[in-house]
């Protein structure tokens, strides 16, 4: 165990510098960074700082030739890249220093301070400048969601680089919002005989929408305002909604016992009571016996609900995406029993099936009311499965 221990630690040792050399030939640079610092930071190593000091090197030559490059090339859209390779700079000239200057066996390492400031709020500024002018030309020349979608986007990162310096930035980004939003409408059609009272066919699409809205996705389930523009529709259509006939049916069955019922004096020829040897009268045990009828009677309901979910696209021109099938069924069961006859002929449990009362079958829409809650889901999961027609 002692020689296993400290060979274990050294290949662990080497396992890990192992890992940052493959990073580095990588070029995951930053990544190496991250790991040498951290372990600088806890005890100085020579190996560690001359790993970080390459990779800080190889980062900074790389994001520089880069920025080099894009400001060469004079691309209005690529302030944003800049502004970022500046920024991501400034973070690791600030996690070196936290170790820096440092030396080790008689090599020390320092870099000099580089102020990014004056260079990131150019390329800010530049950055917000293009993306405040092509989210306005998207928003005003927008064909269809995902250009006010894309508008918004561009907006919303002009106001994060400018400090929302431009003018009307909030109703330009409202504007566009509101815009790139999709708004469905959900309904019930009954094509079923059976009508049913309003607030059922509203409960029957009161489900969750968590999952189904999004950021660009609005379900709506009344409608809320005459001035809304539906994108999408999706139809709860009732196609059949059977409620079978109350049905009754009685069991009985027959219970005999036979029961102690007093006693009974022995009589001698002369009509005396008999007397034991003990001078005790003789007497019987008397049994007769009992009948009861126990008569059960079993209720049944049933509600079977079948549609269909239709969704449809409203936009340029209503037509049909998606059809797709939901089924719900519920049962109404009752037991009651009553005895004809002497109840304690029965047996235990025949005794308890009589503290059961009959009781009035629900009405059919009653029946459609408690189905309701079954179906809620199946309805709700037809229009999640098929949610990626919806954009």
């Amino acid at each position: 165990m002692k020689r296993t221990l400290p060979l274990l630690i050294a290949v662990l040792l080497v396992a890990g510098c192992g890992s940052t050399t493959k990073k580095l030939q990588r070029g995951q640079y930053d990544a190496v960074i991250d790991k040498t610092v951290k372990k600088l930071l806890k005890k100085p190593s020579a190996k560690r700082a001359a790993e970080m000091d390459r990779a800080y090197q190889l980062a900074n030559e790389r994001d520089l030739d880069r920025i080099r490059f894009l400001k060469m090339e004079n691309n209005p859209d690529s302030y944003d890249e800049i502004f970022n390779r500046y920024n991501v700079m400034k973070e690791r000239q600030r996690k070196v220093r936290t170790v820096t200057p440092l030396t080790v066996e008689g090599k020390t390492y320092s870099y000099e301070y580089v102020d990014y400031d004056a260079e990131m709020i150019a390329a800010k500024r530049k950055a917000a400048d293009f993306f405040y002018e092509n989210g306005k030309g998207l928003l005003e020349n927008a064909l269809q969601k995902n250009d006010y979608r894309d508008a918004y986007f561009q907006l919303m990162k002009a106001s994060e680089y400018s400090g929302g310096q431009y003018p009307n930035i909030d109703e330009l980004i409202y504007e566009a919002r509101m815009k790139g939003i999709s708004r469905v409408i959900v309904g019930v059609v009954n094509q079923s005989p059976i009508q049913l009272p309003v607030q059922v066919e509203e409960d029957l699409i009161s489900f969750d929408t968590q999952g189904l809205s999004s950021e660009w996705v609005e379900y709506h389930f009344k409608h809320v305002d005459k001035d809304i523009d539906y994108d999408y529709e999706v139809i709860v259509e009732l196609l059949s909604v059977a409620v079978s006939p109350d049905h009754t049916e009685d069991t009985d069955e027959i219970f005999n016992k036979r029961i102690a019922d007093g006693f009974e004096y022995v009589l001698d020829a002369n009509g005396n009571v008999m007397k034991d040897t003990a001078g005790n009268d003789i007497k019987i045990q008397k049994f007769r016996d009992i009948t009861c009828t126990l008569i059960e009677t079993k209720q049944h309901k049933s509600v079977e609900i079948r549609g269909e979910v239709e969704i449809l696209a409203l936009r340029p021109q209503r037509r049909l995406i998606k059809k797709e099938p939901f089924g719900a069924s519920n049962v109404f069961e009752h037991s009651s029993a009553r005895a004809i006859g002497d109840p304690a002929a029965l047996t235990e449990e025949a005794l308890k099936k009589t503290q059961q009362q009959k009781v009035p079958f629900p009405s059919d829409v009653e029946m459609v009311m408690t189905c309701t809650e079954t179906i809620k889901p199946a309805i709700r999961n037809a229009v999640y499965a098929n949610r990626q027609y919806i954009q």
